[in-house]
């Protein structure tokens, strides 16, 4: 977005326009309505704007997006709302502040304010800062309905973190820019620079967020590091320090689901389950899980055991409904063999198959082309090794 756009999106008329539109529905409407607000006199830039913002909110709402009930009365950039954290998700973020007694917090980097508007709903005073101007304007109209929120243009590293009791960052690991940006893979480009990070954390609370992919091993050993899956999809690595991190926990699986909150905890990774015989029951861990190498307090919690060495499966004698995985009742081993597999699937009436692979060379898709499947059932592939051997299991899910 363009800071013209701003200006003219933010101004009473431009707001009042947007609030007008109906909902966002598809591409094909709004060549009609781009054509009505030019025919009443707006300005190309605010049709723009307003249309731009339209298709965000119906992005962020819903039953599936990220701010839910809320995304109606909030303004976004692409970049913005990609990168910004779910609201269920900052809630959590927020609580572990105020049950810190953490009652000042700064949201450096606070993109278009998503983690500073959960703060600020749990009474917390809350100074969110972004490099960005456009960006810091649209935070100051996100939390506008929050009197305990101030918002401020500048660089994270140039903050007196002297001012508040605790720090909630979320490094800028991408380029500039409101849309089309790109990663930035080296940590001293971030804003602010993990080192800052760090030293910042070394002298009081904070919260970092980071990509789930983040290296381990630049994990500091006195952070709380715990990976949070949402949905299926692990959607962070947040590290915590000080009063932040819990005692006696450095690795932590967040699951959240429909069903509510769900938690692995350690002091530390947890040594995997010895391979044992494959049995009726196939269990594949959620990917926080899998972060934070929790597998085998998994399996233990099943009576479990791996599948083999370095395949991040479990095999299990009885059924369990689990929110940490997915789980599979086994009903056939088939032959690993493409030609073998086609004639079995086949035989069976398989139309449909859902295909699940880890630690094999195949593309699902390509396969599932090949297979030619045909037929009114439905079942799951599962390829993968099983005591080091190729190994194919029909299975249906739990």
């Amino acid at each position: 977005m363009l800071r013209d756009e701003l200006v003219e999106l933010l101004s009473p008329a431009g707001l009042t326009l947007l609030d007008s539109l109906p909902p966002y529905e598809s591409q094909r409407d709004v060549v009609k309505l781009v054509a009505a607000l030019r025919a009443e006199g707006h300005s190309p830039a605010l049709v723009a704007a307003v249309l731009t913002q339209a298709k965000l909110r119906a992005k962020a709402g819903g039953s599936h997006g990220k701010f839910a009930e809320f995304a109606g009365r909030m303004l976004f950039t692409e970049a913005g709302l990609e990168q910004a954290t779910r609201l269920a998700v900052a809630a959590r973020h927020a609580a572990r502040y105020r049950a810190a007694g953490i009652r000042r917090v700064a949201d450096l980097g606070c993109g278009i304010g998503g983690d500073a508007m959960a703060l600020a709903a749990l009474g917390l005073e809350v100074t969110a800062l972004d490099r960005d101007e456009v960006t810091a304007a649209i935070a100051s109209y996100n939390l506008a309905p929050f009197p305990d929120a101030a918002v401020e243009q500048g660089d994270a590293e140039s903050f007196d973190i002297a001012r508040v009791d605790g720090l909630w960052l979320d490094p800028a690991r991408r380029t500039a820019g409101h849309s089309d940006t790109r990663r930035l893979t080296d940590s001293d480009d971030w804003s602010p620079s993990l080192d800052w990070v760090f030293n910042a954390a070394s002298r009081m609370p904070v919260g970092v967020k980071l990509g789930p992919g983040f290296d381990r091993e630049l994990i500091p050993g006195s952070a709380e590091a715990q990976w949070v899956s949402f949905g299926g999809q692990v959607v962070e690595l947040v590290l915590w320090f000080g009063a932040l991190a819990r005692p006696g926990i450095t690795r932590a699986a967040l699951v959240l689901d429909a069903a509510g909150a769900h938690e692995l905890t350690a002091p530390e990774d947890s040594a995997d389950e010895p391979v044992g015989e494959l049995g009726d029951y196939l269990y594949e861990p959620d990917g926080a899980v899998i972060r934070a190498r929790l597998i085998g307090d998994f399996a233990r919690s099943l009576g479990g055991r791996m599948i083999s060495e370095g395949i991040a499966y479990v095999t299990a004698d009885a059924p369990e409904r689990t929110p940490f995985a997915q789980g599979f009742r086994i009903v056939e081993r088939l032959p690993y063999h493409e030609k073998e597999l086609k004639a079995e699937l086949r035989k069976r009436g398989i139309g449909t198959l859902e295909i699940k692979k880890r630690g094999v060379d195949v593309d699902p898709a390509k396969l599932r082309t090949r297979l030619a499947l045909k037929g009114n059932a439905s079942a799951t592939l599962i390829l993968t090794r099983v005591a080091g051997r190729h190994t194919a299991l029909l299975a249906e899910r739990l």
